[in-house]
């Protein structure tokens, strides 16, 4: 476990926070997002992909993701036909080991390096296509990164991010959020109650990783801005597109009540009411996304390419 005194110096140095957070959280990672690599998250990848990109120019020969994780994008990405070959990179050795073990498990072709975003340890023009998710938000110099994936990418190349929060979106998320971990919490003291609370030593480390989360969560974006960064870097054929409003009013408090309460108490009902719920709220948004502003949303997708080929 993450110590205070290591918290406390991670503070001023966003890159040791995030190899901190993400080292300790790695193991469990895909369990507290609901994380899987079936069907259900194949879809949801690819569909995030389309919604940015197309369908166009698959499959990519070779694919590179930028801040992987557990591997979540670019592995169901990979399954979904998307690319045949990838490289998996994150900051943190223990998301990268996680992401490796995962690629192998599935049968699929992949590489991993320990790598920072701004400085990506592959040669130039070598890769077709370079994804993300939920990356761009911890970098500290987002502008660099663009201009490393435009270094790495092949010329025609194109990168895709996704899942990174809006301005607006990231003020009324994390409030929903402190909310419910409030309530949750609260309520889980009460008589007859307490079996449905997580060990106090689980919350306690969830709100060690929220206190982390304050430092390694750096931006929230402004859709044009963010576009404006790609072309800045040298991106061609820059679009963003904003996803999430009433799915992110359910899916912030259905994710935190889940961190507090013992998973043995929710089950497959509970999990099938959360995904059916979403599906339902995201097709809802898809509507209003054609008559509401796209920065009251929560989630900014953007995809670009590099100039040539």
């Amino acid at each position: 476990m993450t110590t205070y005194e290591e918290v406390e110096a991670a503070r001023s140095d966003p890159k040791l926070a995030n190899v901190l957070y993400h080292d300790w959280e790695a193991d469990t990672y895909d369990e507290k997002w609901s994380i899987s690599f079936d069907k259900r998250c194949i879809d949801y990848a690819r569909d995030r992909f389309v919604l940015a990109a197309g369908a166009d120019d698959w499959p990519y020969p070779t694919a590179l993701e930028v801040g992987s994780g557990t591997g979540f994008f670019l592995l169901n990405l990979m399954q979904a036909g998307v690319a045949k070959k990838g490289v998996v990179t994150d900051i943190s050795p223990g998301m990268v080991d996680v992401a490796t073990g995962n690629a192998e498990r599935l049968g699929l072709d992949v590489e991993g390096r320990v790598a920072d975003a701004e400085t990506i340890p592959y040669p130039d023009d070598s890769v077709d296509l370079v994804v993300g998710h939920a990356v761009l938000h911890h970098i500290p110099d987002v502008q660099k990164a663009f201009g490393e994936v435009l270094r790495v990418l092949r010329p025609g190349g194109r990168f895709v991010f996704a899942g990174d929060p809006t301005r607006v979106g990231d003020f009324y998320a994390r409030r929903l959020g402190r909310l419910t971990w409030w309530a949750t919490t609260t309520a889980t003291r009460l008589p007859g109650l307490s079996d449905w609370r997580r060990p106090q030593v689980e919350l306690d480390e969830s709100s060690a990783a929220a206190a982390l989360e304050a430092v390694v969560d750096l931006h929230t974006f402004v859709p044009g801005e963010l576009a404006t960064m790609a072309r800045d870097a040298g991106a061609v054929d820059v679009q963003t597109r904003t996803e999430e409003l009433t799915a992110a009013f359910l899916g912030w408090p259905v994710r935190t009540f889940e961190a507090a309460i013992r998973p043995e108490k929710l089950g497959f009902g509970w999990a099938n009411f959360a995904m059916r719920s979403w599906r339902i709220l995201a097709a809802l948004d898809e509507r209003l996304s054609h008559v509401l502003p796209a920065d009251l949303f929560y989630n900014v997708l953007i995809t670009g390419r590099k100039c040539g080929g």
